[in-house]
């Protein structure tokens, strides 16, 4: 799925109700949360925003750059993703976090409804969206995506108003934003999912064996 303008200039469009209602306003400057150590290269800085799995002090930091609305994503998350998780970030040789690289206003509706959850339900609540993107995907042609969202929210155990005001949160909204915008930027990711393998840009197109061999390469070069 190829990148989207929504992350040009200092604007972006969010859902904030029924339908076709929406409000308009600027992302901030940064202002990256508490940095932690992370493993790697040190162009690429973990910090508080980030959702992480494993050991920090794993020998090779992965940044999964994803969007919910992405059925490669999707499929990543589906097929690949419990086989990376299982044979390396609960090895300890992978320390994960995923990056949500918003490619229209419905993913950034979507990442807000997540980021309303504890941390520790963020990665299944992804999940969740990846796997009902008929749901509430305007992909789909889904007519009303807020509606969608609420459906799906309700499986996590959150109320319709809880969603609604998950998705009005301008600030949440923003910096997700700023995330993508960084990721253009600072690593020039214009497609997902894109990981960074130790700081180094991979594009990931269904070649799982060839993405397998370039993390055991990076372990190995850690021993």
């Amino acid at each position: 799925m190829s990148y989207k303008p929504l992350l040009t200039g200092l604007v972006i469009i969010a859902i904030v109700a029924l339908g076709a209602a929406w409000f308009v306003y600027s992302s901030p400057s940064s202002s990256p949360a508490d940095a932690v150590a992370a493993a790697g290269e040190p162009a690429v800085t973990i910090t508080a925003w980030d959702r992480t799995l494993g050991n920090p002090k794993a020998p090779v930091l992965i940044v999964e750059y994803a969007s919910p609305q992405c059925r490669h994503c999707a499929r990543f998350d589906m097929t690949y993703f419990p086989i990376l998780k299982k044979k390396y970030v609960d090895t300890g040789k992978v320390y994960y976090a995923l990056r949500i690289y918003p490619l229209s206003a419905a993913d950034v509706a979507a990442e807000a409804t997540a980021r309303c959850l504890p941390a520790d339900n963020y990665f299944q609540f992804l999940d969740l969206l990846w796997r009902n993107q008929m749901k509430w995907d305007p992909v789909y042609r889904v007519p009303d995506v807020r509606a969608g969202l609420v459906e799906v929210g309700r499986i996590a155990r959150m109320s319709a108003e809880k969603v609604g005001s998950c998705i009005a949160d301008q600030k949440t909204a923003a910096r997700i934003a700023e995330v993508g915008k960084e990721a253009t930027s600072k690593y020039g990711i214009v497609n997902v999912p894109t990981f960074l393998i130790n700081g180094r840009t991979r594009e990931f197109a269904d070649d799982w064996d060839a993405f397998q061999k370039d993390i055991d390469a990076a372990v190995n070069k850690r021993k």
